[in-house]
């Protein structure tokens, strides 16, 4: 297949990614289940079918297609990292989406308040959904631009991130209860809490295995601010 098969492949991953966020998005609102539990159950799924494809071990790059597909991870644009490069672009994206188009204001809408959008006109069930795939492709993006780094695709990889993801998105300032999303702010968030991560490790402030305690302790901490904020 050639070079052609590292474009062929991203394609593969956004579609899977796709149709991945649109069985969430049609268990959570079609099936009507809980998105914690739905999510959580297509988790579990998920990862036991890649478990399952690589035999509970990894699937390397083939040798031939490795060195031109490292720059996707390692290659630099003007010095800048091509995955920052991504992230930006995936964030701006999401801004204007979330700020200037019609579909971000029946996000917020859903968000707030799911039965005054309803009565207002808006499909609860498209726009949710829509939200679910969105979530999908970027999670597919995200693949695509870490497996350089490992060489392979493996199991394991994005195990015991999801605290991380939902601390960043708090400290964000995006509501947990919805109405109130941050892109920027959530970029910001993930930043902050890897350059804490860091220099607590770096520092030897505190031991690396207690890392994920202390981001517990800061999402706590960003929800009762939240909390205390709103009810004033």
């Amino acid at each position: 297949p050639g070079i052609w098969a590292i474009p062929a492949g991203m394609a593969v991953a956004i579609l899977v990614g796709l149709v991945c966020g649109l069985a969430n998005g049609l268990i959570v609102t079609v099936g009507r289940i809980e998105p914690f539990i739905a999510t959580l159950g297509t988790m579990g799924i998920f990862r036991a079918l890649i478990t399952y494809l690589t035999d509970g071990g990894t699937i390397p790059i083939d040798r031939s297609l490795r060195e031109a597909y490292r720059p996707v991870y390692f290659g630099t644009v003007g010095g800048i990292p091509v995955p920052i490069l991504i992230s930006i672009a995936v964030a701006a994206v999401a801004s204007f989406i979330l700020y200037k188009m019609k579909y971000g204001r029946k996000c917020a809408a859903v968000g707030a308040n799911e039965d005054v959008a309803r009565y207002s006109g808006i499909s609860v069930i498209r726009t949710r959904t829509v939200a679910y795939i969105v979530q999908g492709v970027c999670v597919a993006i995200a693949a695509i631009c870490y497996v350089p780094r490992l060489g392979a695709a493996t199991p394991t990889t994005g195990q015991l991130w999801e605290l991380q993801v939902i601390t960043a998105v708090v400290i964000g300032g995006t509501a947990l209860r919805g109405g109130k999303g941050h892109v920027w702010g959530t970029v910001a968030g993930a930043v902050i809490l890897e350059l804490i991560a860091n220099l607590m490790v770096l520092s030897d402030f505190v031991s690396e295995y207690l890392v994920a305690a202390v981001q517990g302790v800061i999402i706590i901490i960003a929800m009762l601010i939240q909390r205390f904020s709103n009810s004033k």
